[in-house]
């Protein structure tokens, strides 16, 4: 048996030949069976590829919100200042430390309580360094009317004066004298506008808490710079499991539009709430 040159062999089966041999080939079922493995093939290598492997895991979702209602953190807003160690006497005149707006390291003293400290670092009271006042030698209030032996007054929590918290003066808080001039204001009060967030990145989920799906909101008290940077960041309401080192974090690098002040930009105070929640 012999065959033409335009006969198929036996062993080589053509997509679009009419035959092969006795039996009369299919292209289009060829065609359509090839494609079907094609397709087969791709949604296997879909699947290996986009399909996790195991249940989908629990995923972060942090939100915040800036509260400028009543703020807890110190009981007389402004920038107030005021402190003292229990002395008998009033505080006594002298000059102001260091003013900034950053966390205060170490209160004033017009009477060291401490005089050989093992980590000496500077006193500083948290207010804006273009306050113009008296500058004497020996700390103190400048506003004091009281130019006697040294004294940090009768006050408590650091510092000098009459009430507390490490300031300096008759009020409450780390800032000094019973004035708003040249210290924090309250947003919303005597013409202060409220500062305007326009960089203010979520925090990350700490692994800790992921892991035990913790939930929950961090409270912070900051101070927004007339830059537009924050200062002086503290906790006023603790979550834990990490979440509050990730609020601080991401908070210290927000950027704000700031407050103003009859067209001028200011200090403020704010609290700024940061939500953890697992979906």
């Amino acid at each position: 048996m012999t065959f033409s040159a335009s006969s198929p062999t036996p062993g080589s089966l053509g997509l679009f030949a009419d035959s092969v041999g006795l039996y009369r080939s299919q292209p289009a079922n060829f065609l359509a069976s090839f494609l079907l493995h094609v397709l087969g093939l791709a949604l296997v290598f879909w699947v290996v590829v986009w399909i996790p492997t195991g249940p989908p895991s629990v995923g972060p979702l942090v939100s915040h919100a800036i509260n400028v209602g009543p703020i807890s953190f110190f009981p007389d807003p402004g920038g107030h200042g005021g402190g003292g160690t229990h002395d008998k006497t009033a505080a006594s005149r002298g000059a102001l430390p260091k003013l900034t707006l950053e966390d205060q390291t170490t209160p004033p003293e017009a009477v060291p309580l401490n005089p050989d400290p093992k980590l000496p670092k500077p006193p500083s009271v948290m207010a804006l360094s273009d306050v113009k006042l008296p500058q004497l030698g020996q700390l103190g209030d400048p506003l004091s009317a009281v130019q006697g032996p040294p004294s940090n007054g009768p006050g408590s929590g650091g510092g000098i004066g009459s009430n507390c918290c490490g300031g300096v003066g008759p009020r409450n808080g780390p800032g000094f004298g019973p004035y708003d001039e040249g210290n924090v204001f309250r947003p919303g009060r005597g013409g202060v506008t409220q500062p305007r967030p326009i960089y203010d990145p979520d925090p990350d989920y700490s692994d800790a808490a992921r892991k035990a799906k913790y939930q929950g909101s961090v409270l912070l008290w900051l101070v927004v710079g007339p830059e537009g940077r924050p200062h002086n960041i503290r906790v006023q309401r603790s979550l834990g499991m990490g979440l509050d080192e990730k609020a601080l974090a991401a908070v210290n690098t927000w950027r704000f539009q700031p407050a103003t002040l009859n067209g001028q930009p200011v200090a403020v105070e704010v609290n700024v709430e940061v939500n953890f929640r697992l979906y």
